[in-house]
């Protein structure tokens, strides 16, 4: 499938935070990324879709500098990938496996973090209180990692990953391993960070990337599907325009009438209502409803405009299986 791409509102920055042009990463002879291109503006939260060995990880890996790509180019705020020194102090990386040293209690894990990022004394101890309250690990600052449940490990590294301030996250499933509670939470404080940082997360929660996420990308065997608001994925996958519909009594004389004027239409009775689709989202599915019924002397006492969810341009945009890793 050809790759789909609506890239708006984002076009004109002069210089996005994230820039990547043909991105591409071989292992061995499988290309787990290819020709991968996109960007990120400043102070917007992108979510990267895909099914498992979508290559979202090594893409990450890539923007991270933990792997070199094999072709292509990226900058970081205007960076190339190749001053990996400089990059790094503008990116916090939280992989999906937190990593952390088991041995040490969550303060001094955090003290060595932030001694490596080069903080003063005086700025550390204010770096370490602060993102210890907004990660909700301060009353666990004395306990050994190896101590922890898998939940407040994931907070540890993501607050490790925003100890130096820095202007770009990259999230791989942030949240991974939480509660309920907590994930909300952590969505919470993703959207105040994308107020002021740019945000790029992973997730396979579908629900987790239409609540946090100004746009979205999706990927699959290595290759962008899709870039763009989740109404833009909506119309590029092909979800066109659906409407549930419920009448007084029998609909089938107005549903037939309107399937026989309108080759394109799909009609379908589930139950106690009628769910009608078609190709076109901006085709007036409600006028011609609407009409049909009247024509048809059917009284409607429900008429609802139903969203294509994310879940299902998700499934028409990826392939069932055959994945790379």
């Amino acid at each position: 499938m050809a790759a789909l791409t609506l890239d708006v509102g984002h076009m004109y920055n002069p210089r996005p935070m994230i820039q990547a042009e043909r991105l591409t990463r071989y292992f061995n002879d499988s290309a787990a990324v290819r020709d991968l291109s996109f960007h990120v503006s400043h102070g917007e939260v992108m979510g990267l879709l895909g099914p498992n060995g979508a290559g979202k990880s090594t893409t990450m890996k890539m923007l991270t500098c933990f792997l070199p790509p094999s072709h292509g180019s990226a900058r970081i705020d205007g960076l190339p990938l190749e001053r990996s020194l400089e990059v790094r102090r503008r990116i916090g990386y939280l992989p999906e496996n937190a990593p952390t040293y088991p041995d040490l209690d969550v303060h001094s894990h955090l003290a060595f973090v932030g001694r490596m990022h080069g903080l003063s004394r005086a700025t550390l101890e204010d770096r370490i209180r602060e993102m210890s309250e907004v990660c909700g690990i301060a009353q666990v600052q004395h306990r050994r990692i190896d101590e922890l449940s898998k939940g407040y490990r994931q907070r540890v590294g993501l607050a490790a990953a925003m100890l130096h301030d820095p202007a770009c996250l990259i999230l791989d499933e942030p949240t991974t391993g939480l509660d309920p509670n907590q994930i909300v939470e952590i969505r919470q404080l993703i959207r105040r960070l994308g107020e002021r940082k740019t945000v790029l997360l992973s997730s396979h929660v579908l629900s987790e990337v239409e609540a946090v996420c100004d746009r979205m990308m999706i990927l699959d065997q290595g290759e962008l599907k899709a870039l763009g608001t989740r109404a833009d994925l909506a119309r590029l996958s092909g979800g066109g325009a659906c409407m549930l519909v419920r009448f007084a009594g029998d609909g089938q004389q107005a549903m037939a009438r309107l399937a026989d004027e309108h080759d394109e239409l799909a009609v379908e009775n589930n139950g106690d209502a009628w769910m009608v689709r078609h190709p076109d989202p901006d085709f007036p599915l409600g006028e011609r409803v609407f009409h049909a019924a009247v024509s048809s002397s059917c009284v409607i006492v429900e008429m609802r405009r139903q969203q294509t969810s994310l879940e299902d341009v998700f499934r028409r945009l990826t392939s069932e299986g055959g994945s790379r890793s």
